[in-house]
């Protein structure tokens, strides 16, 4: 049973792009998404951004731009991971690999940056990203 303290929530689902500006154009534009959160990631050569058709809920679409990416991404390349918001990471990851779920990566610093993700897989082995809430706007 899972503990009372653990409470999870859709955070966001992650797609790759080869082109951010034609993906704005259609998320941001056309679709009436509201960007939430844009960062550039210069070690890593890539951007993020989030958007989110209600700015108020942590629920979003992540939209990652490679910047070396030459290739059209196969689809199924082009799904990155569903992402599970939970408000400690660490005793979520504790509660899941006690009920036999395989944990891909335990909590640590996501790379080029400073928020706390773990990444789990499920039945089917799609990977999900576990991420606590964001405490300080990254840059």
């Amino acid at each position: 049973m899972k503990p009372s303290t653990l409470s999870f929530g859709l955070d966001h689902v992650m797609l790759r792009v080869m082109d951010l500006d034609r993906s704005l154009a259609f998320y941001r534009d056309g679709l009436g998404m509201q960007v939430t959160r844009y960062t550039d990631y210069e070690s890593g050569r890539f951007t993020n951004v989030f958007l989110s058709f209600d700015p108020a809920t942590e629920s979003s679409l992540e939209l990652t731009y490679n910047w070396d990416q030459e290739q059209v991404y196969e689809k199924g390349q082009a799904f990155g991971h569903l992402a599970l918001q939970v408000n400690d990471i660490h005793a979520a990851v504790q509660y899941l690999e006690q009920q036999g779920v395989r944990i891909k990566t335990p909590p640590k610093p996501m790379n080029h940056g400073n928020r706390i993700i773990a990444f789990i897989y499920d039945p089917d082995d799609y990977i999900i990203e576990l991420v606590e809430p964001l405490k300080l706007k990254e840059n």
